[in-house]
């Protein structure tokens, strides 16, 4: 049989109220405004840079932000103008997936692979404009990164950016064209 507390007060009538309640009632009273929280809410946010998003480069172009060395620092400066600075196009409207852009001086050309989330160029060809000795040394950089890509990360998000990262340690930065 529950045990059951009585409560009066003046003028009113008796309410009988079973203990259960009441433990229920006090448990809901002291927890009523707290949030369950799930065990990995204080983990450190997912790095938004995504191997397994290299699957939609298919269709995008890109521009050239930064080239650094493996340690972190640039390794050359790149052209803020949007004009000089080395680009990237996927393209797969033809139904073959062909690599293109501008590395600094002359326009290059190839065909591109995007496979266990790895983006992979080559072989490129390129024209062979005359260029000053800074626009050569970019270029030179920038297609040898883009020939020996190791890794490649992407944020489809917002800013949208891709990571390539490549065998001799330099990592090509690339903001979203149009971003």
């Amino acid at each position: 049989m529950p045990i059951t507390f009585t409560a009066t007060t003046r003028g009113a009538s008796r309410l009988r109220v079973p203990s259960r309640a009441l433990a229920l009632a006090a448990v809901l009273a002291a927890t009523g405004c707290a949030m369950p929280t799930h065990p990995d809410s204080a983990a450190a946010p997912s790095n938004p840079l995504n191997p397994a998003a290299v699957q939609l480069l298919d269709d995008t172009s890109w521009v050239l932000r930064s080239v650094q060395k493996s340690d972190g620092h640039n390794a050359l400066d790149v052209p803020a103008s949007a004009t000089a600075a080395p680009t990237l196009e996927l393209d797969s409207t033809t139904g073959e997936r062909l690599a293109s852009g501008f590395a600094g001086c002359n326009r290059f050309s190839g065909p591109y692979r995007l496979h266990s989330g790895v983006l992979t160029l080559g072989p490129l060809e390129a024209t062979r404009k005359a260029c000053g000795d800074e626009a050569r040394h970019l270029e030179r950089v920038y297609l040898d990164a883009l020939a020996h890509a190791d890794a490649t990360l992407v944020q489809m998000r917002s800013p949208q950016q891709m990571r390539i990262i490549a065998s001799n340690g330099i990592t090509l930065t690339f903001s979203r064209a149009g971003q």
